[in-house]
């Protein structure tokens, strides 16, 4: 069976049972092109942001521990440094280092900004909240309060994405603690969390915290569960977007000796890591089986012939360009295939490979204020340079 028609018939199986697909022909989804932004070569980029309701900047993470500010009106502008932790950033290993960061949605008037890196002695992961100087231009470490850290037991599995919800709250990924095979059984522990997505509030703070849980938070009040845990069952949630109109909470869930996933994070969502790897039980559970487990199916799994490491990517919207409104685009870092997917609210009505090209190391999808995706890529794992690029349909789609 190929794997084009995999990817085609696994939503198929997970459809509610008595559901009719649409009779409606569904819109179809073009090639794209990526176009470069910048002429500057980066060093491991690992995401594209831009504040709330301001293009004009766009800062680029570097995975050793820096953001770039980047004019976007300019192709060949050098960049300007506007913040640098590479001193107490961990980069020892490739999923290691700076790995994402957002504004707070009150920016304009806070200058308050929020990032995870890894640390050392002891490993661990580190959220913390930054405030820039009051003419915008730059980040003074200094100002650093950490809100959050969680112990890592290996230099894998870090895998982060921080971004705030249209609710105001902060979303986090975590990946399930790293090695292989989940040995400590992270990703179905509530009392952990690795292997979830966590919501907290970084307005507020309770007790013994430096933010505050939101009181909807699914397993408040769950003897053994940790508050902040909005999502688990996760095995390393690289990359998380929302979809700016429908609010949903789209990730890319890294899979391990066969599937890669994409899922739809929801409220409580159990998304099955370790007794399950996308639609099947995954072959080196030792555990016991767990057959009327609540397991929340992926959108669409790709097998390794495909790739090996997925990145979550984001949904065009905004009208920028008409002909792929609408398509979620997602991607694979080791194959540097990206794919288009259509979401009708209930189900995928369509799945097709858009773009390929050889040694395209795609670490991030991010989308800005007026809708356009960026790219970011290394073209070489080993010196890590890269680029950012911008997607739009191919000449003639």
């Amino acid at each position: 069976m190929s794997a084009s028609f995999l990817l085609l018939i696994v939503p198929l199986l997970v459809q509610a049972p008595g559901a009719e697909p649409s009779s409606a022909e569904a819109s179809p989804i073009p090639d794209i092109a990526l176009s470069p932004v910048w002429e500057h070569q980066f060093r491991r980029p690992v995401q594209a942001v831009v504040p709330p309701g301001d293009d004009g900047t766009v800062y680029v993470v570097e995975q050793p521990g820096r953001i770039l500010a980047m004019d976007r009106s300019k192709s060949d502008v050098e960049p300007r440094v506007f913040l640098d932790i590479r001193r107490r950033v961990h980069d020892k290993n490739n999923e290691e280092g700076l790995l994402s960061f957002d504004f707070h949605p009150g920016y304009e008037a806070n200058r308050r900004l929020y990032a995870y890196y890894t640390a050392k002695s002891p490993r661990r992961g580190v959220l913390a909240e930054f405030t820039v100087s009051e003419d915008g231009l730059t980040v003074d470490p200094s100002s650093e309060r950490v809100l959050l850290e969680i112990p890592q037991p290996w230099g894998n599995h870090n895998g982060s994405t921080v971004a705030f919800g249209p609710d105001g709250m902060l979303y986090m990924s975590i990946g399930d603690g790293g090695a292989a095979n989940d040995p400590h059984g992270h990703g179905q522990d509530l009392a952990t969390l690795l292997g979830t997505v966590i919501r907290i509030d970084v307005d507020g703070r309770d007790p013994e915290l430096e933010y505050a849980v939101p009181s909807d938070n699914p397993f408040v009040g769950v003897e053994g569960a940790r508050d902040e845990i909005w999502a688990y069952g996760l095995r390393n949630v690289w990359r998380m977007s929302f979809d700016p109109q429908t609010g949903d909470l789209w990730g890319g869930d890294v899979g391990q000796n066969t599937w890669e996933e994409i899922d739809i994070i929801t409220r409580g969502g159990n998304y099955g890591w370790k007794p399950r790897e996308g639609f099947e039980a995954f072959s080196l559970h030792r555990g016991e089986p767990e057959p009327d487990a609540d397991y929340i199916d992926p959108v669409v799994v790709y097998p390794r012939d495909q790739g090996i490491s997925v990145t979550g990517g984001c949904v065009q919207r905004g009208g920028l360009h008409p002909s792929i409104e609408g398509i979620y685009f997602y991607g694979d870092y080791g194959s540097g295939r990206i794919w288009g997917l259509r979401w009708d609210g209930s189900k995928m009505t369509g799945n097709r490979e858009v773009f390929q090209r050889s040694a395209f190391y795609i670490s991030s999808f991010d989308q800005l204020n007026d809708g356009t995706i960026l790219v970011s890529v290394f073209r070489n794992t080993f010196s890590g340079k890269g680029r950012i690029y911008a997607i739009k349909p191919a000449s003639g789609s």
